[in-house]
């Protein structure tokens, strides 16, 4: 079995520790998800693991062959590269081989009548069946097909941060290291990409190592947790809702131990101030071990739940009327004649397609961009906050509790009471020993953090989140969703994090891009499951169609079958019956089991996955057997 050993890593940023002394073992099969508030470390302790930093003092151990892949959050791709060619950039020979051959297939189809391109095809053709590369090729087209990445001749400069990041995901998941580290992986993808991930990842054979904000991909995809914290790494068995129940279990006995030792100070600072002459020689021990509390005291320092109590202005029943808009956005229609009343205390949140215009509608709402025709009537006791996606420039060289003093040096709760500036940052989990330092020390997170906690002091009543979770930790997340709960006005929220929609939005608009928006009411993943359940149906559908009107099946052009389809087409009806076997077997156990929630839900999720397989394997039947007929 390989694995990957740390030993005594420490590392820090300026004055700051990062992390100190933190030991951890990564065995083959492992599936760690890294959490910790922003700037806690945990980039960096990525790219110390993957060699792109290096530690204070430390090492890491790993076999000589242990190879590791490493998705950053902004990858590293030569723009001047093709798709595919960024794709197969490793030093793999079966990389080579495919290269050769996509290339050779290309100049090929450009010129079929050029005898010299003929037998460079033929030449890369006989390699690729000589190594078997087929299968390489095959994945990683399915790899880029399911990341809605289909174009493979398209050069990495012509895409867009999201299809970059796709790009990225892909090469490092055809790799197949030993471990796999990625850094925000679901960002910029689709639902259904998504979904694919978190199989993929489940069958994964090597280890992974995720950073993510994705609380559902977390729960559905790891069995180990580390939480960075005050410098120090937490190891908690099992998934995120194991995480939870065992976090609030040990935060509940670190309170306790830190009410115990409390009392016991109060008990020894009585004795200590008695009369001198109570205390002799004797008691200098008793003496030592109060110095000893006093040192103690006050350094628990452990992440606690905290509530954000902010209160607003008055909002009234008029909040925002849309009628009739229509709106283009570079060369796309965001709003074709669309009307939607927005009231007080309505949760909305948007999703949808990514480039369906979500974005561009919170802007026009907010009047920062104009419609083409039609009408935005905005109350008049309205007062907007928006959270952008493109943080407002922040003075580099000022000091944190100074940059919100700008807005106020106190507010008020809903019950009356001032909050001050100092205690305001400790809520957003900013410690007091932060509150002085310049914000150009801060990360990147850690200032996205701190411009929200500014908006949120100027005390609006209407609410506007774009993307909030791409920026936010799990931890502010938390914090801005219990804020969220208590919020006495009216909140709008773009996102494609599931988790963090079922907590705020019970209104939904999907956007299904050229002007048609969805509107539903609900949780956004029972929407999801909806939607889901019903591409599955009409699949069905159409495979049964195929199989019964032959005369309706679309005629494909007659071609030679390739050396990797023969070998496909000698097994598949045995694949076909293995996996029909293991639908009968699971919904034997589903019967078996009809009265344990758990399991039926565990057997439920498995059996979706096999009917999916078995309805991908019968299309590919049909496909082949024309081919052969």
């Amino acid at each position: 079995m390989q694995q990957l050993r740390v030993e005594e890593l420490t590392s820090t940023y300026g004055e700051k520790t990062l992390f100190k002394n933190i030991e951890f073992l990564i065995n083959e099969h492992d599936r760690i998800g890294l959490i910790g508030v922003n700037g806690s470390g945990k980039t960096s302790l990525l790219n110390v693991i993957a060699g792109l930093g290096s530690p204070d003092s430390g090492k890491i151990i790993k076999p000589n062959d242990y190879r590791i892949s490493y998705l950053q959050q902004q990858p590293v791709l030569d723009e001047k590269l093709t798709v595919m060619d960024a794709i197969f950039a490793g030093s793999q020979p079966v990389f080579k081989t495919i290269r050769n051959y996509e290339t050779a297939l290309t100049a090929y189809s450009v010129e079929p009548t050029n005898e010299k391109l003929l037998e460079e095809y033929t030449r890369a053709e006989a390699l690729m069946n000589q190594e078997d590369a087929w299968l390489a090729e095959a994945e990683v087209k399915a790899i880029l097909t399911q990341l809605h990445l289909p174009d493979l001749q398209q050069t990495i400069s012509a895409l867009s941060g999201g299809q970059k990041k796709r790009v990225g995901l892909a090469q490092v998941l055809i790799q197949k290291p030993q471990l796999l580290i990625l850094d925000e992986p679901t960002n910029h993808l689709d639902f259904d990409s998504i979904t694919w991930l978190e199989k993929y990842l489940a069958s994964y054979k090597g280890a992974v190592l995720i950073v993510t904000h994705d609380r559902y991909f977390l729960d559905q995809v790891t069995t180990r947790i580390f939480e960075l914290s005050f410098g120090e790494l937490h190891e908690y068995q099992g998934n995120y809702q194991a995480f939870v129940e065992q976090k609030a279990q040990k935060v509940q006995a670190a309170i306790v131990a830190d009410h115990k030792q409390e009392q016991l100070y109060k008990k020894e600072l009585a004795w200590m101030r008695t009369s001198a002459r109570a205390r002799t020689t004797k008691q200098k021990g008793r003496e030592n071990a109060f110095a000893s509390l006093e040192e103690q005291r006050g350094t628990l320092q452990i992440a606690q739940d905290v509530e954000v109590n902010l209160g607003q202005q008055r909002l009234g029943k008029k909040v925002i009327n849309i009628r009739h808009a229509n709106l283009a956005f570079a060369k796309q229609t965001i709003l074709k004649d669309f009307n939607y009343l927005i009231q007080s205390h309505d949760r909305i949140g948007i999703s949808g397609a990514n480039g369906a215009g979500k974005s561009t509608f919170l802007n026009a709402i907010a009047q920062r961009i104009p419609l083409d025709s039609g009408v935005i009537e905005i109350g008049e006791t309205v007062k907007l906050a928006f959270y952008t996606q493109q943080m407002e420039n922040i003075p580099e060289d000022k000091r944190m509790i100074a940059y919100l003093s700008d807005v106020a040096e106190s507010i008020k709760d809903n019950d009356g009471n001032d909050i001050s500036v100092a205690d305001l940052l400790e809520q957003f989990l900013f410690p007091r020993f932060m509150h002085g330092t310049l914000i150009r020390k801060l990360s990147g997170g850690e200032k996205r953090r701190l411009y929200l906690l500014k908006l949120l002091m100027t005390r609006p009543n209407v609410l506007f989140l774009d993307e909030p979770t791409n920026d936010l930790d799990i931890g502010t997340l938390t914090v801005l969703e219990d804020y969220l709960a208590s919020f006495n006005g009216t909140v709008i929220t773009v996102s494609h994090d599931r988790y963090f929609l079922d907590k705020v939005a019970d209104k939904l608009l999907i956007f299904d891009g050229e002007g048609i928006i969805e509107q539903k009411n609900g949780l956004f993943t029972d929407y999801l499951a909806t939607t889901s359940q019903n591409i599955k149906t009409n699949n069905l559908k159409d495979n049964k169609v195929g199989h019964t009107k032959s005369d309706n099946k679309q005629k494909l052009n007659k071609k030679k079958m390739t050396y990797n389809e023969k070998k496909e087409w000698q097994t598949i009806e045995q694949d076909i019956a293995l996996l029909e076997e293991q639908q009968t077997t699971i919904q034997t156990a589903m019967n078996e089991n009809a009265a344990d929630f758990g399991k039926l839900s565990d057997l439920q999720r498995k059996l979706e996955d096999v009917e999916t397989a078995l309805l991908e394997k019968m299309e590919r039947w049909d496909y082949l057997a024309e081919l052969v007929n």
